[in-house]
């Protein structure tokens, strides 16, 4: 019942022959109208997209590389999930398990795995070492997709705590961005008594009424920020949070729908100069949808709105675990660090960056690994 059985990830010949089929076969929509993104992902991005996708991109090169960090399932209720467990060589590392949000995945973790769990082969001391555990949330990538509902933020959450104790770790640090964060959160307001502190890059914490005379530049960027995420960047949200089911049939299909649907958030929210490609590589960018599209986790990915819009623990119940917050500039909800004391009431460091975006550890792994260690440090597991 409680097994961890090893998994490394085999994709067979056949997924990737009909993928290549679906490639060729795409009928591509007609030019956007204005010069720019505003209408959503232009076409000529897509092609592009489609061409290195079709001709130079190896999946079996990239399985290797992301096969290179130890993967395992285990079965917790009725879910099997699939995580990645790297133990560092430093006896006195702190576990960390580290949550991905929509639409990333365990993938956005590649490039910090190797700094968290051997600091001291990357510029930091064995101090600073972490036992590094990232799960896959259900229905994304290749955890289990639920057949009922009920998985929502509260029960994922008591579900990592119970993967933590299974593995041993029954003291331990939580970090995520994303719905990550947001899980995270959940991990602290429910505190079982196992997690010792959190660390997120997209808090959930309401405007502080009494503030709003007198609002900071990062307060009156917040008020801003959200603003324009609802009344032009929220579509999406609302489709999955609603319907998600209708939008998977597009999804499940067409490997440009899905990719399209994945990358325009890449451009929206990262921290890339208005081309992700000036931050990320394309492998980099086609190994995340390959964690949607393979496993066709379009429809099931994007259950988790649906399960969780409405949840107290989203915006409104007090964190009392100590707690650390870091901004990076292109993140989409963002807060000050008077507002984020009214919720998270053990808040041991609050940073805010110059740059970077919404998937940090992808974008910005140094600085990244630094907001880690500096806040971790401050906790004792």
């Amino acid at each position: 019942m409680n097994d961890i059985v090893p998994f490394q990830l085999d994709i067979q010949e056949d997924q990737l022959a009909d993928l290549k089929l679906r490639l060729a076969m795409t009928r591509l929509p007609d030019r956007e109208t204005p010069d720019d993104w505003s209408q959503g992902i232009p076409l000529a991005f897509m092609q592009k997209v489609k061409a290195y996708w079709e001709q130079d991109y190896q999946w079996s090169e990239r399985q290797t590389l992301l096969n290179q960090f130890p993967g395992y399932k285990t079965k917790i209720e009725d879910i099997n999930f699939h995580f990645l467990h790297i133990p560092s060589k430093h006896t006195e590392a702190k576990p960390l398990l580290m949550t991905h949000g929509w639409p990333g995945s365990i993938v956005e973790f590649q490039k910090v795995i190797g700094p968290l769990t051997d600091p001291t082969a990357h510029g930091g001391r064995a101090a600073d070492a972490f036992h590094v555990v990232c799960p896959t949330l259900p229905g994304f990538g290749f955890s289990d997709q639920p057949s009922v509902p009920g998985w929502n933020i509260e029960k994922i959450a008591a579900a990592w705590d119970t993967l933590m104790t299974r593995l041993g770790y029954h003291r331990y640090l939580a970090q995520g961005g994303d719905w990550g964060s947001i899980v995270t959160t959940a991990i602290g307001v429910q505190n079982l008594g196992h997690c010792q502190g959190i660390h997120i890059t997209m808090p959930i914490a309401a405007p502080d009424p009494d503030t709003m005379d007198d609002l900071s530049s990062l307060e009156q960027e917040s008020l801003t920020a959200a603003q324009f995420y609802q009344n032009h960047d929220s579509g999406y949200s609302k489709q999955q949070s609603t319907r998600p089911q209708t939008l998977g049939y597009g999804l499940a299909d067409s490997p440009m729908g899905q990719a399209a649907w994945i990358l325009e958030k890449y451009y929206q929210w990262m921290d890339c100069q208005g081309d992700p490609l000036n931050i990320v590589s394309m492998d980099e960018l086609l190994d995340n949808v390959m964690f949607y599209w393979l496993p066709n986790a379009g429809a099931s990915s994007a259950r988790i709105y649906w399960e969780s819009f409405g949840s107290n623990t989203l915006s409104a119940l007090p964190v009392e675990i100590p707690s650390a917050i870091s901004i990076f500039p292109k993140e989409i909800f963002k807060t000050s660090e008077r507002w984020a004391r009214k919720r998270f009431l053990q808040l041991k460091y609050f940073n805010q960056l110059s740059v970077g975006g919404h998937f940090a550890a992808l974008e910005q792994p140094e600085l990244f690994v630094k907001e880690l260690r500096a806040a971790f440090a401050l906790m004792t597991v």
